[in-house]
């Protein structure tokens, strides 16, 4: 009786503990199935960057090509011997200013004096000749043949006697052009053959500065243009372009151009290195820090600004001309918000919190 009594109690234990469970159970499904579904999170706008800007007009800058080259002087001519012969004196110092037909050195005459009167002896007796060979022919008594002969031997000896008069006025060696005696070529006892040099005679007024031009940026070129010429030594001069190759040189595709320089005083030297600027045109640019300037995905140069709608946009620029303090830029719109802070954040397309750049500054 006892023992049933306990099986009937831990029946009753175990149904409890079912019924518990029961419960558990029946609470759990019904909040699983009356709880509404999980709805996703909202989603939020990134917010756009922040990037710092400059407002700018574009102003008038003028195009100028640099370029790297030579002064030359405008005459350098080398004065040759006209005869053989040996250098008897000279008349000029080296450096020494020299007009055109002035005499710069002699040479010795040798047996020139003698062969000209020779040759003046010669003509003389073949003028008698003729005189007594044409009276002849008047007379009937010698024929045209003899005549035309005798007047040949007398024009003959005239030749031969101006040859030698040349060859003594070739002993004076005289400058063929105005200028500077800037080399003696052969001194005082030496000896020179016909077409020896003998002088050196450069003229630095006008100077004359050459540079070679890239073919593709020759088309900007054109006589009369102003040049300007910066020496080493800071020296300045303005000058003009006088030439424009018209055919490119075969080793490097470049064209020689000419810039004429006034040197009336002769004070700047020939012969130096100098650096050549020459306003082509004027464009409409940008004065930007060189910092502002990047490249895109196609690899192109170029500048971040922000649009009216403060989007990124990109725009390819071409450097005109460089200063201390920045370098001019052609591209950009006429008006332009430039980014100058936060350009390497943001990709063309992108919109932007754009903030002066004065107030960037403030803090």
């Amino acid at each position: 009786m006892a023992d049933l009594r306990e099986r009937l109690r831990g029946l009753g234990r175990l149904a409890a503990v079912a019924g518990v469970l029961a419960l558990v159970v029946i609470w759990i499904a019904s909040g699983v199935l009356t709880r509404e579904p999980p709805q996703p999170a909202p989603e939020r706008e990134p917010t756009p960057t922040a990037v710092t800007v400059v407002e700018q007009r574009a102003e008038p800058v003028e195009r100028i090509l640099v370029l790297q080259g030579r002064v030359e002087p405008d005459v350098r001519v080398q004065v040759r011997a006209e005869t053989a012969g040996q250098v008897a004196e000279w008349f000029r110092e080296r450096g020494g200013a020299v007009a055109e037909g002035d005499e710069l050195a002699r040479l010795r005459m040798d047996d020139r004096e003698a062969r000209r009167r020779q040759a003046v002896a010669r003509v003389r007796g073949r003028e008698s000749e003729f005189e007594g060979v044409r009276e002849l022919h008047e007379d009937g008594l010698a024929s045209r043949t003899e005549l035309e002969a005798a007047e040949a031997e007398l024009e003959a000896a005239r030749a031969e006697l101006e040859a030698v008069e040349l060859d003594i006025r070739n002993t004076r060696i005289t400058a063929p052009v105005a200028g500077l005696v800037n080399q003696r070529l052969a001194e005082r006892g030496d000896f020179v053959s016909r077409g020896d040099p003998v002088a050196e005679i450069v003229d630095n007024d006008p100077l004359v500065a050459v540079v070679q031009v890239a073919q593709h940026q020759i088309g900007r070129l054109r006589t009369g243009q102003p040049g300007r010429i910066r020496f080493l030594d800071g020296r300045r001069a303005e000058g003009e372009v006088r030439f424009v190759s018209a055919v490119a040189e075969i080793g490097t595709r470049t064209f020689r151009v000419e810039v004429e320089v006034p040197n009336p005083g002769g004070e700047l030297p020939s012969g130096l290195s100098a650096g050549v600027e020459i306003p082509t045109d004027e464009v409409a640019a940008h004065k930007v820090s060189p910092a502002v300037i990047g490249l895109d995905d196609a690899g192109r140069v170029g500048v971040k600004t922000v649009d009216d709608d403060n989007r990124v946009a990109f725009h390819p620029v071409e450097v005109v001309r460089t200063a201390a303090d920045g370098v001019w830029v052609t591209g950009l719109p006429e008006r332009s918000r430039i980014i100058t802070v936060g350009q390497g954040f943001v990709s063309a397309g992108e919109p932007v919190r754009p903030h002066p750049e004065r107030a960037a500054e403030a803090p």
